[in-house]
């Protein structure tokens, strides 16, 4: 089963220098189950040969955390990655499974109740809600949806959600209480200090939602 409970979305130019590998190693041991690799200025080639080293690092893990590529079906292919991750303005969701079938998990970028019964009508495995609060790691994305765009999705679709934008260990559990089954994170673990002890943070975060809804309070 695909847990996307605490997702971590690489950014280069926001890893005060550090390699990706490294960051993705340490959020791993803090408790991240899905990892997005998104390099939006490298080459095609720079992109492969990272992708590969993060897989690497991933593939001896005894629990089995998938690598999803952003936005380019092509590099995912090409290193055998898990998924892909594609917005709004990316390659259609119809046009990308044709290519891949169900071999490959697909992620889709939704704004919207609109976006998102399209794309679950589409056959997306899961969804991101994007951006829930405001962000300063992406400069094209719609106005923020807030607790009540992410409750309102949910009530839309039964696909599995994650939010992003925004989220940091003071308000992950309020946006997996508003109906997300997840919560994605670029800045908060990525520009940590200690990207393991940021995950660990978001983790008991992300328990004491999973402790709620155990006893039925959620």
């Amino acid at each position: 089963m695909l847990d996307l409970s605490l997702y971590l979305v690489t950014d280069r130019e926001l890893s005060l220098g550090r390699a990706t590998v490294d960051i993705v190693a340490a959020a791993v041991r803090g408790g991240v189950r899905c990892i997005q690799l998104r390099e939006k200025r490298a080459s095609t080639r720079a992109f492969i040969e990272e992708a590969r080293a993060v897989k690497a690092v991933l593939a001896p893990l005894e629990s089995r955390i998938p690598l999803i590529i952003n936005d380019r079906l092509d590099v995912a292919l090409a290193v055998g990655a898990d998924g892909v991750h594609l917005g709004q303005n990316d390659m259609p969701l119809g046009d990308a499974r044709q290519l891949v079938g169900g071999t490959m998990i697909i992620g889709i970028s939704v704004e919207s109740v609109t976006d998102a019964l399209a794309a679950a009508a589409g056959g997306a495995d899961y969804l991101g809600i994007s951006p829930v609060y405001a962000t300063p790691t992406k400069a094209d994305t719609a106005a923020p949806l807030g607790l009540e765009g992410v409750r309102a999705i949910r009530a839309a679709v039964s696909l599995p959600l994650v939010g992003i934008g925004g989220i940091n260990q003071n308000n992950a559990a309020e946006v997996m209480r508003a109906g997300a089954d997840g919560v994605a994170v670029v800045s908060a673990i990525v520009s940590a200090v200690c990207p393991t002890t940021a995950a660990l943070a978001l983790r008991r975060q992300i328990n004491s939602i999973n402790t709620e809804t155990t006893h039925g309070n959620r």
